[in-house]
């Protein structure tokens, strides 16, 4: 058996991955990544990809300066 590989998005754990003969087998954590349980890859960094299209980063406030001029 193959040493697991944790998948992170975003510096937060995802999953993990388990090489199974050519191909990565990912193991989710929770929610979203859960969608992509059981799911083969061909590579690594295929996983990480498709585990980071689920969460999107984390966007703040906009930084666009509003006013509160009365026109």
């Amino acid at each position: 058996m193959s040493e697991p590989l944790v998948v992170e998005v975003w510096g937060k754990p995802a999953g993990i991955v388990l090489r199974e003969g050519s191909t990565f087998r990912f193991h989710a954590f929770a929610r979203p990544f859960s969608e992509l349980e059981g799911a083969e890859f061909n590579t690594l960094g295929h996983a990480r990809l498709a585990a980071a299209k689920l969460q999107p980063p984390h966007v703040g406030p906009s930084s666009t300066p509003t006013s509160n001029w009365l026109s």
